[in-house]
């Protein structure tokens, strides 16, 4: 397991300390989730890559859908 070094101020740290308190989380777990969940929010780099990579992928209101007569309705 790797192991970093984070220099904080101390409101910072007051402030960490604090919420990885009433998480009941270790500070470490905390910061760990912490960066897991600003990863997770990511789009990964291949989805990117993908937008607009379908040259004939049909567009909404491209070819609009044939107009059809409404169907007769049944009263109440």
């Amino acid at each position: 397991m790797a192991q970093i070094t984070l220099y904080l101020d101390e409101e910072t740290q007051a402030l960490m300390e604090q919420a990885a308190k009433a998480s009941d989380m270790s500070r470490s777990r905390w910061v760990a989730e912490l960066i897991r969940a600003q990863v997770r929010r990511q789009w990964p780099r291949s989805f990117l890559e993908a937008a607009g990579s379908i040259p004939d992928f049909p567009l909404r209101g491209a070819d609009p859908a044939p107009e059809t007569a409404d169907v007769p309705r049944i009263g109440l």
